[in-house]
This record gives C-alpha cells, sequence and structure tokens, in this order.
C-alpha cells in the first residue's frame, strides 16, 4: 500500500507508474499480466489470472485513480503512508489502494500456495471520472484469460456485504448564447438564464420522484435524483451571457429505466434549445454524453453474495447510493459484489485514511479466500 500511494495517480494524470510497477512486482512472483490502453495510451488497466486455465474462477477488483487533493489541507504529506493513532492516512489509503494492496498481495499468495480454483486480478483507470475504464478492460478480458463467474469488488463497505447501489449517466453540457446589450435582452440569447431552464426543469423532476418514491425502498434517498455540482458562464452582468457550461448528473435506482431518464433528458434538452434557436439560429446547446454505469441489482442466490458471507461470516447484506463498476461486471456476466475495508465517509477528503483495524479485517477476508481456493 505504500508504494501504490506513492504514485499520484489523480485521474487527470496518467498511472502507467503505478501499472508498470505492478506488472513488474506480478512478474518477479511469475506471473504475466496484461493491460488495455485508453485512447491516449497514456492510461491503462491491468489484469492478471492465477491458477488452472479454466473458467469459474474469482475476480479481484479495484480501482487505480484517486481524487485530487488541490485546495485540501492535510497534515501529512497525501502520497505518503502516515500511520497514527491506529490510522493509516494518506491518499487512496481507503478509496481504494488499500484493497488494491491486498489484491496483490492475494494474488501473490495464490501462486506460491497453488490454488485449485483460479483467482483473477482486475485493476481500472478512471474510475473517479465515471467508472469509464472498468468496460473496456472487462472486454479485454475476454478470449485473453478464462471467463470468471465472480467479481468481488473493494469498495470501502468496512467489510460489509453489498449487492445493491445506483448507477446513471452524466452529460457535459454548453450552451451556446448570443450576446447582446442586456437592456436589449428579447433581441439576445442568454446561456446562463437558458441553462437555468433546464436546471429548474430537474429540480421539479425531483421533487416528483420524492413524491412517488416506494417508502419501503432500502436506498437513501429512495428515489433517482438530478443533479448539477458545478456551472460557469457569462462575461458581464450587463450582457445576455454566450457560454454557459455545466454537468448535468443523474443517479438512478437500480431498478429504474436509465433509457427512459436519458431520453427524458434529451428531450427537455432539444426542446429548451428549439426556443433558443428560435431567437437565435446560431444559439444551441452541445451535449457531450460523459459516463453511463448502470446500477447493481441483488442476485437471487447470487454466487458472489453466497461466497463473501462465508469469507466474512455475515448474514446480512445492504445497499448504497454511490455507484461502483460492480454493476459494470454484473453487466458483463459476472456475478458481482461490493465488499472492501475502510469507511466510505473518509473517501475523497483531507486526511484520507484506514484503520489498522479495518485493513487487518482484509487481510483476514483474504485469508479466508486463499484457502477457499485451494
Amino acid at each position: 500500500m505504500e508504494k501504490l500511494v506513492s504514485f499520484p495517480t489523480v485521474s487527470r494524470d496518467s498511472n502507467l507508474a503505478l501499472v508498470d510497477w505492478v506488472e513488474g512486482y506480478l512478474s518477479d512472483h511469475g506471473i504475466s499480466s496484461a493491460r488495455d490502453y485508453d485512447e491516449t495510451g497514456l492510461k491503462a488497466s491491468l489484469f492478471a489470472h492465477i491458477g488452472p486455465e479454466e473458467d469459474g474462477g474469482v475476480i479481484l477488483s479495484g480501482h487505480t485513480d484517486v481524487v485530487p487533493v488541490d485546495g485540501q489541507e492535510w497534515d501529512t504529506d497525501p502520497f505518503t503512508v502516515t500511520e497514527k493513532d491506529g490510522k493509516l492516512y494518506g491518499r487512496g489509503t481507503c478509496d481504494m489502494k488499500g484493497f488494491d494492496a491486498l489484491a496483490i498481495w492475494t494474488v501473490v499468495e495464490a501462486k506460491r500456495r497453488g490454488v485449485k480454483r483460479p483467482l483473477q486480478l482486475a485493476l481500472s483507470r478512471d474510475e473517479e471520472i465515471g467508472c469509464v475504464g472498468a468496460p473496456p478492460m472487462i472486454q479485454a478480458m475476454q478470449g485473453v484469460v478464462p471467463k470468471a463467474s465472480m467479481a468481488i469488488i473493494g469498495e470501502p463497505t468496512e467489510m460489509g456485504i453489498i449487492n445493491g447501489h445506483k448507477g446513471g449517466i452524466g452529460f457535459d453540457l454548453h450552451f451556446r448564447g448570443f450576446e447582446i446589450h442586456s437592456s436589449l435582452q428579447p433581441d439576445g440569447v442568454s446561456a446562463i438564464m437558458e441553462a437555468a431552464r433546464l436546471i429548474q426543469w430537474a429540480n421539479e423532476q425531483n421533487e416528483a420522484s420524492a413524491a412517488e418514491a416506494d417508502p419501503d425502498s432500502p436506498f437513501y434517498p429512495n428515489f433517482s435524483t438530478l443533479h448539477v455540482g458545478m456551472i460557469e458562464g457569462g462575461t458581464a452582468h450587463n450582457i445576455t451571457a454566450k457560454d454557459c457550461n455545466f454537468v448535468l448528473s443523474l443517479r438512478a435506482l437500480p431498478t429504474d429505466d436509465v433509457g427512459v431518464w436519458r431520453e427524458k433528458i434529451l428531450a427537455k434538452i432539444a426542446e429548451i434549445e428549439a426556443g433558443m434557436k428560435a431567437i437565435r439560429p446560431e444559439a444551441g446547446i452541445n451535449v457531450d454524453p460523459r459516463w453511463d454505469v448502470p446500477g447493481l441489482r441483488a442476485e437471487d442466490g447470487g454466487e458472489a453474495e453466497t461466497m463473501v458471507r462465508r469469507l466474512t461470516g455475515r448474514n446480512s447484506s445492504g445497499v448504497v447510493s454511490f455507484g461502483t463498476e460492480a454493476g459494470q461486471f454484473q453487466a458483463g456476466g459476472y456475478s458481482a459484489v461490493v465488499c472492501g475495508p475502510g469507511n466510505i465517509d473518509q473517501a475523497h477528503k483531507p486526511n484520507e485514511f484506514i484503520t489498522l483495524d479495518q485493513f487487518q479485517q482484509g487481510e483476514a477476508f483474504m485469508e479466508n479466500l486463499l484457502s477457499e481456493l485451494q
């Protein structure tokens, strides 16, 4: 974990130094691995197979990227693991290089001890910007390594079993207005004020969804939500804004049809754009799909959950409202579950940490997995 954290693999930057190191570490222990690069060639996912060359194995899956530390006040170097008061501080210790370290250790131990059932390692790129690295990695694994039957995604759950989570979609939006003196506002198009129409519509959709929510849903909030977290645009207070940019995101219940939501969102955007063009044909809205993350659905008698129950000794499971790559593995034909050390409340914050106790619980989980596979 100390070595993994030392690589500042913020999503905007390359992760190849980390991937090089992991590849070399595995190779030193007689384990070959393969890569799946992004379109720039500056980032890659990595996967490896241990044990019999047959289908039906177990995947340990984690992501290699971390969120930025810019503007955060850290008491320690975020890219150096610092132990204090039973906690291990550092960017990614919790989310999720702690699990990655345990997973790498486990595949090396599986190689050394020998296993009867295959074990695979899958380390993705670009999870933090919308889980965009896992789908091509999953596709790249097909035919290169035998098809596993289940995947354990080690996002921080305090070793609790998560069998359901929300999915979602996101759109980069650029509203293009037409500048004019604001005293002549009807002759111009304000990108900001037109964008506000879509944001207000999102608020109304949230209110309607909340009113119709299932009170027995295990999710909080118990409805799908639309959100805008940042917005920028405009030149001056007395000029109709030429540009306005923001991301519109949806977090959807796994029981909701994301395709229906996508059509609703795009239809509203088209409606607003038509009104803009009626005033000035040059005006419009550029729509760039940013991510599409399927939700994780609870599986009736799912293999992954059944195994993790045995390994943890826990009989209960739960759901979370954030998305993970588990839904993508499930969509790829794997039984999937989320279970890992650490508390999600510590993720993305300054002074991120994982407790020693949680890290040790993760190690005990991996020991139980190795015994299961032998």
